[in-house]
């Protein structure tokens, strides 16, 4: 048997939607995006149900998408992948994003990208990028963020289709549509009221309430974390199996949509699911964000997705 035959292929998905039912932040489409994901990855992809975790905030769901449990789900993904075989796992989030003060002291002004679980125990892009470096060789991480400020989520990550400038399509009216956005002040707002510290920073809050299960971000001095990213840049000189397609730019928002027939959905999760039904032959990850730039500019989205990865991955196949 040809060697390369030999080679094992696993692939492992963790799948996270989150409606914030029932509080100010509820959102529609978010579990159905998941769901959808899901079937496409059963269908088309070659994924087996026993080797994916679903985490949504559904009143019976038994696994919530908290912070914790989140990152323990990507752990046992990254722990189930096997060296020395072609590992292919998969992230799928869709829920409120946030940009927070950076807390890198060559920044101290810009912003950085996270996701909000549904009990806000933030999860950053320097959590993302320890899981890419936890990776053994021969395996590729793949996350679809449809969230608002989800370019960059990969801290690190080269940029290779990003920010768009031109004339913005009108929005189509005959819709509803909520941005997946929460403002740093509402994240700051909700954690003080549970902690009662009147402070400003956001990891004081974040490691009053969830302690060593914060995200790496806030649970390390400024200069502790300079050292740890420095650690983590060279070793992804090395092996860079990370692979971004964002909802859209870090500036940006995404749509959560309710249709006029009452179909809710993320307008980025739609779209890459219309582009998988128009094509069916394999698209390599390039093509596919750029297929779905267009179908959101089509529907008069005012979002543009994009790829974070190596030059090599963004000619890779989307989950070969």
């Amino acid at each position: 048997m040809d060697r390369q035959q030999e080679v094992v292929k696993r692939k492992l998905a963790v799948l996270v939607g989150c409606n914030y039912p029932n509080t100010k932040n509820e959102l529609h489409g978010c579990i159905n995006d998941v769901l959808a994901m899901k079937e496409t990855l059963l269908t088309r992809f070659g994924f087996k149900q026993e080797d994916m975790e679903v985490l949504t905030d559904e009143p019976d769901s038994k696994l919530k998408p908290t912070g914790t449990n989140i990152k323990a789900a990507l752990r046992r993904m990254v722990d189930k992948a096997q060296t020395g075989s072609e590992n292919v796992l998969f992230f799928h989030y869709s829920g409120h994003g946030t940009l927070i003060p950076s807390v890198k002291p060559a920044r101290p002004f810009k912003k950085d990208e996270a996701i909000v679980p549904c009990d806000f125990n933030l999860i950053t892009d320097v959590d993302f990028r320890e899981v890419v470096n936890q990776l053994p060789k021969g395996t590729s991480f793949t996350m679809i963020s449809d969230s608002c400020h989800s370019g960059g989520l990969i801290d690190k990550e080269k940029e290779q289709i990003g920010p768009f400038s031109g004339v913005r399509s009108p929005a189509i009216e005959t819709r509803t549509i909520t941005s997946r956005a929460l403002p740093y002040k509402e994240v700051l707002d909700h954690l003080s009221s549970l902690t009662g510290i009147s402070t400003s920073d956001v990891g004081t809050h974040l490691l009053e309430l969830f302690g060593g299960d914060a995200g790496l971000k806030f649970r390390l001095p400024a200069m502790d974390l300079m050292d740890l990213l420095e650690n983590m840049k060279a070793r992804e000189r090395h092996v860079d199996s990370g692979i971004l397609l964002s909802g859209c730019q870090a500036d940006e928002t995404s749509a959560d949509v309710v249709s006029g027939e009452g179909k809710a959905y993320g307008a980025f999760s739609n779209a890459i699911q219309t582009v998988l039904k128009e094509k069916k032959d394999a698209l390599k990850n390039k093509e596919l964000v750029m297929m779905a730039r267009e179908v959101l500019e089509r529907l008069g989205f005012n979002q543009h997705p994009c790829l974070y990865c190596s030059d090599q991955n963004a000619d890779a196949t989307f989950l070969s």
